[in-house]
Order: C-alpha cells, then structure tokens, then sequence
C-alpha cells in the first residue's frame, strides 16, 4: 500500500478493464446470435454457452425452399454497391471543389448540405413512394439505391471536404507549376494522397446502405428484388406464429459476414483515413 504502487497499478489497468468491459458488451449479442445459429430449433431457447449439439440445420434452411436468400444477398450487394460508387465519385468531387473554391458562403453550403442527412427517413417515405410509384420504379433497384443515394452523400461531402482542406494547396500549385491543368492536378496529384480517406468513406456508405431497411421494405414488394435484411424479416416458422428464430441467427450471420471479412482485410486503410484527417 505505501509508495502509491497499487494506486498507480489501478491507473494503468483500469483503462483497459474498461475496454474489455466495453468491447464484450458489444460483442455479446453477436456472439449470441452465432451461437444460436448452430442451435436445433428444439434447442433454441437453450441458454448453455456453447450448443449442444451443433447443428447446420438453421443454415440449410437459410438456403433451401423458397427463401430466396442468395437472391437477396445478391440485391443487397447490388443496391450498397451502387449506392457506395455513386457517393463516393459525387462526394470526392464535390468536397474537392467546397474545400478548394473561396466564395461567401462556403460554410453556408455546408450547414445545408449537412442538414439534409438529418431529416428522419420514415418522413421522405409517403412522398417518395408517390414519386416512384409515378416514374414506375417501384420494384427496381434505383428505387433504393437514389434514397440510399439522398442520406449517405451529404456524410460523405462532409466528411472528405474536411479531409481536402487538411492537404496543403502547395500540392497543386507544384503540379500546375510542372504544367498540369487543375483536373490533371486533382487526379495525379490529390486522389493518390486522398485514398485512406475516401477508401474510409466508401466503407462507412457499404456498410450503412448494406444495412439499409426501411426504404428497402417500402419501395419493393416482389421477393426477387428484395434485399437481405427485408428477407429475413419475412422468414416464416413451420407452423402459424412459430417464429423462426434459429433461421433468422442463421441469416444474421451470413449477411454479416461480408462486413466483417471487409472490415478484416481493410482495418488499415480504414484506420488511416479516420486518423490522417487530424494529422497535417
């Protein structure tokens, strides 16, 4: 107890007790949900940690019959695809030319920008719905990639504008010194530096579009369109009210694992692009 040992042994231990504390409170539900995805369905409502037996009897049902659940990963992948492209061309160039032109109300334009990702999507739903039931692209896949399109973009503006503003214009004026034009400037020059930080925002579009549900469940209503996470939804039991609980783990884990081998094999990339906007 004397010279403050134990005091500063508490100091520097109990940062990373709360860390642990946090990541296992965050991870219990997935490791809940792998768990019980091995379950039988007659032992799904066993609370052991670990199942016994394993089963696979969830994941063939995942597949099998008329789930067409491949076909909703395949539209999933579609639809947060497209969406991640789009925003991601729109918003690097549109940061580009917000963190690089000087006009009166550049920060204007911004809080604007930055505004329109704040209205709740449910409220957007009732007009578009009557929009695109006019234009006939209910049941298409830009009837979900252009609402993914509305919210993800003004984020990703926002985010790569204060990125660009971190790289120092010298950049550009040595290239045009050298006999580049601004757009030959911008592609040789800033996109190469800029990558971790578009790479990142690309990730972050992916993974929200991937997750997308509301405007997936409203704007189609054919089940070879649907995306993954309306599928699982709508999985039914073998009897009436029997929820299917076992198959719904199951398909959780199979749509989730695309996001986490992304995340796996790019961790570097992405931690680049969070931290270098804070690093000049």
């Amino acid at each position: 107890m004397s010279g403050g040992v134990p005091v500063s042994a508490a100091r520097r231990w109990l940062p990373h007790l709360g860390i642990a504390v946090i990541v296992l409170y965050c991870l219990a539900p997935f490791y809940w949900m792998v768990v019980s995805s091995f379950r039988r369905t007659s032992d799904i409502f066993d609370m052991s940690v670990l199942p016994s037996p394993w089963s696979l009897e969830n994941y063939r049902a995942v597949f099998g019959g008329d789930t067409q659940f491949g076909r909703a990963l395949l539209n999933s992948l579609v639809v947060a695809g497209a969406t991640t492209v789009l925003t991601v061309v729109l918003g690097t160039i549109a940061g580009y030319a917000l963190a690089r032109l000087t006009f009166r109300f550049t920060n204007v334009v911004l809080a604007v920008v930055i505004a329109t990702s704040m209205f709740p999507g449910i409220s957007l739903l009732v007009p578009l719905l009557k929009l695109f039931t006019g234009i006939g692209w209910i049941n298409t896949y830009q009837s979900m990639v252009v609402p993914n399109l509305s919210f993800a973009l003004p984020l990703a503006i926002w985010y790569l504008t204060t990125f660009f503003r971190q790289l120092p214009f010298e950049l550009e004026e040595a290239a045009r010194v050298d006999g580049c034009t601004p757009g030959q400037a911008f592609r040789k020059v800033i996109l190469p530096i800029a990558v971790p930080g578009v790479f990142t925002t690309a990730i972050i579009v992916f993974v929200v579009a991937w997750n997308e549900f509301i405007i997936a469940l409203t704007m189609v209503n054919r089940p070879e369109m649907q995306t993954a996470t309306v599928r699982i939804s709508q999985f039914v039991g073998v009897a009436a009210y029997d929820s299917p609980f076992g198959t719904q783990m199951a398909a959780g884990v199979v749509a989730t694992v695309p996001l986490v081998v992304a995340v796996l094999l790019f961790q570097r990339r992405i931690v680049a692009g969070l931290t270098s906007g804070g690093l000049k």
